[in-house]
């Protein structure tokens, strides 16, 4: 079913063009930690730009902001977080997401020059994974904040009853192969991925206590084998295919099923794109971030992924039933 159109007019268009204003300013907060600082207590803009290292007046100018956007609150000249922003926005809670709203920060230039992007066709970015540290782990732990929030409603959805053996491929910090452990007890995960990424998969692993049955493996998907003895009973694969061109997502999928043994589960978890391109709106915005930041990426419609999967040798292939943000789906097929 089409969305229908919003009222179009003067002042909704340019709202919707000066929107970035309330973005920036939610990534300004989050960047500076200030939402961290007012954890502590009621706060004067002094006494928060005095801890933060910041100006005064534009610190005491941003903070209004937040507090017109509800994001604190206001008692005199003094702050405090709102319950959201405590809960969210505070780097020391168990529910902060400020990762990924630090990675969508560092995305900003990159945005900002998606003219030049489609003008020629490539990248005006470097890609998240691979760039300086700080970036890094912003987009790995914002991969963390956001599986986080819905690997419990996947692990049930995704049916590997059965499987003793799964395979976490490109699997980042390691969230779902931590989740679908938890989920069937007698699973053991393996989480594939860069060596950079290491470091962040085996604290977020050793945090839950599933050290002993999930193991980072160290490797490139495109050019290291996959294939184990014995063979796994289950990949899952959250999001890696946008990153790669059509030749090397085949490429990936056939690999991937040839790890499977027989009746093993391939499970597809991506953005996808309804078959005229056209929608869902946060797929086809999440391939132009693809355009603006890989080579080659971009975001897969349903037909495309089927036919992916049905070459690589899988049947059976269905849309798993589960209700997921952003509008992502997952498709699931089984190794003939």
């Amino acid at each position: 079913m089409t969305p229908s159109a919003p009222p179009w007019h003067p002042g909704t268009l340019l709202a919707l063009s000066g929107s970035f204003w309330q973005t920036c300013a939610l990534h300004a907060g989050v960047a500076l930690d200030l939402f961290t600082h007012l954890a502590n207590g009621s706060q004067t803009a002094a006494e928060v730009a005095a801890a933060a290292d910041l100006s005064v007046d534009a610190t005491a100018r941003l903070l209004n902001a937040l507090a017109a956007l509800q994001l604190v609150e206001t008692h005199g000249d003094r702050f405090t977080n709102t319950p959201a922003a405590d809960q969210f926005l505070v780097a020391t809670s168990p529910d902060y997401i400020g990762f990924m709203i630090r990675h969508h920060y560092h995305l900003v230039p990159g945005w900002s020059r998606l003219t030049e992007a489609v003008a020629s066709g490539g990248p005006v970015r470097d890609r998240s994974s691979r760039n300086d540290p700080a970036s890094r782990e912003a987009f790995l732990m914002g991969m963390y904040n956001n599986s986080r929030l819905i690997a419990p409603r996947i692990a049930p959805a995704v049916d590997l009853s059965g499987c003793r053996r799964l395979l976490d491929l490109g699997g980042g910090p390691g969230t779902y192969a931590i989740f679908f452990c938890r989920h069937y007890p007698r699973l053991r995960a393996t989480v594939f991925d860069l060596p950079t990424t290491r470091p962040f998969a085996e604290k977020v692993i050793g945090e839950h206590g599933l050290a002993d049955r999930v193991q980072f493996q160290a490797g490139d998907f495109l050019q290291d084998a996959l294939a184990t003895d014995p063979l796994y009973d289950a990949v899952w694969m959250s999001h890696i295919l946008h990153g790669e061109g059509p030749d090397d997502c085949r490429t990936l999928v056939a690999k991937a099923a040839d790890a499977l043994a027989p009746g093993g589960r391939l499970a597809i978890h991506e953005f996808i794109l309804d078959d005229d391109r056209r929608g869902p709106l946060f797929a086809t915005l999440f391939s132009l971030n693809m355009l603006i930041g890989t080579e080659k990426g971009r975001a897969y419609t349903d037909g495309e992924l089927r036919e992916m999967m049905t070459a690589a040798g899988l049947a059976q292939i269905e849309r798993v039933a589960v209700d997921l943000p952003n509008e992502s789906g997952i498709l699931m097929g089984v190794k003939s």
